[in-house]
Order: C-alpha cells, then structure tokens, then sequence
C-alpha cells in the first residue's frame, strides 16, 4: 500500500460521510478540534459546499477509502483578507505515517497559489504537557512544512475537563507586491 496508490482529488458534497469518518475521531477523542458534537452529515455536506464556492476542499482516496482530506477558508471576511487563507487538514488515524498530510498541504498549496493566495495560516490547539488528548505533532508537521509559529493564546479552549492553548502558524506561499492580483475563487481555477 505505497503512497503512489493515493489519488489526491477535488471533494464533493457527496464525499461527507466519509470525510466526517474521518474527522469525528478528533471531535470525540482529542483536543485537536474545539467542537463537542459530531455534526450531522446534512451539516458537513452543507460545510463542504460553503469551501468549495470559494477555496479546495481535497480528499486523499485509495480503493474508494478517504484517508484524509485538507481544505482552506478565509482568514478574514473583509476584503483586505482576500489573499490569506486558514488551512485544516485531517488525516484518518491508522493512515499516519505515509506522508498523507504532505501531500495533501502540498497540492492546497498548489491551488492556493493560483488563487492568488500569499499568506496560509494554520491554528492549532496546543498544551504544553503533551497528554493522551493531544500531542505536538501537529505544530511539528506545519513547522516542517515550512510554517512559522506567530501567535500563541493561552488557555482559550476547554474540552474534556482541561485547558487547551492555542497557536497560529503562517507561511508565505508568494511574493509580497506593491499591487498584487486580485483573489480568483476556485469555481473559476482549472486546477486538475
């Protein structure tokens, strides 16, 4: 099961039960998200639909199973945000470790960039103490995928009877200009 039998695709509204398999782990077992309750499928497919009228919404597949899946959202609803994103990424447990996440942020990358995107950002859920509800792999990942730590918030987050921090992770992706391009949603990007 090598890393070239995984296809890297644009996901559908179709797609939510599957990617919600994935992501309801970390809402159940783990600090990693802030959300107590599993949302409905109804509501993951509607999730889906609001990314996709503006940024990719990826799914790492193989033989029909999603391993992970990545996406971006706005930073900020003003314009002046237009050309930075938030990046989210999960990865289905048992799939760690074969370069999925990687993957995936490379090819968001990709598309992001010809969105005109310049600044990614990702916010992650920190301790200081790691514990059996979160670990440091996740500000380890970004760090080598060449985010930088700009931000941290301490304890902002309560789940499972703890504390949680807090910290947000930026890397440019393009050039800083005096008069940069205009943002182009992804309904207009030919991307594959």
């Amino acid at each position: 099961m090598g890393e070239n039998t995984i296809k890297i695709r644009m996901a559908t509204v179709d797609d939510a039960e599957k990617i919600l398999a994935v992501y309801a782990p970390y809402i159940r077992e783990t600090g990693i998200t802030f959300e107590y309750e599993v949302p409905t499928v109804e509501a993951f497919r509607e999730r889906i639909e609001k990314v996709l009228t503006r940024f990719p919404y990826l799914v790492a597949e193989r033989d029909g199973e999603i391993l992970g899946y990545s996406y971006a959202n706005p930073l900020g609803e003003r314009a002046a945000f237009s050309r930075a994103a938030e990046t989210v990424l999960y990865v289905k447990k048992d799939a760690r470790g074969e370069k999925i996440g990687s993957r995936l942020y490379a090819r968001l990358e990709e598309i992001l960039k010809k969105q005109n995107i310049t600044n990614i950002c990702a916010c992650i859920a920190y301790r200081e103490e790691e514990d059996e509800t979160l670990t440091h792999a996740s500000p380890k990942f970004h760090a080598a995928c060449g985010y930088k730590k700009i931000g941290h918030f301490t304890k902002c987050g309560y789940k499972f009877g703890r504390w949680y921090d807090l910290i947000w992770m930026e890397k440019f992706i393009a050039e800083h200009t005096e008069e940069p391009p205009a943002f182009i949603p992804i309904t207009e990007i030919a991307f594959f």
